[in-house]
């Protein structure tokens, strides 16, 4: 044999292993850019439910409100007390996402 068919059958491998690697790489990032798209579409997903759960419990908060001002209501104890746990709550989850805000920049 001389070196000219050495090389070309040396070359015919590796190109063919090339062109499988170039494959798998290609599905790779494929499936990478899905996984990014999902990730992006369970991030909006969070926020959203976070804001729905603040926006009820805003709502509570206005609907306790207005019944304690109205004469004739007789609110009892439950009330006060689901008024509080619900500012409690609030406040525990604004300052969660505070912490998670600042240990993400550092």
């Amino acid at each position: 044999m001389n070196l000219t068919a050495i090389v070309a059958a040396m070359s015919i491998p590796s190109a063919f292993t090339g062109f499988c690697f170039w494959m798998l790489q290609r599905k790779i990032s494929k499936k990478q850019e899905e996984e990014d798209k999902k990730d992006e579409a369970r991030r909006k997903n969070e926020i959203i439910v976070i804001e729905g759960v603040n926006a009820a419990i805003a709502l509570g908060e206005a609907t306790a409100r207005a019944m304690e001002r109205i004469p004739d209501a007789k609110c009892n104890g439950d009330m006060h007390k689901a008024l509080e746990y619900a500012e409690k709550i609030k406040h525990k989850h604004k300052d969660f996402m505070t912490e998670q805000g600042v240990d993400s920049i550092y």
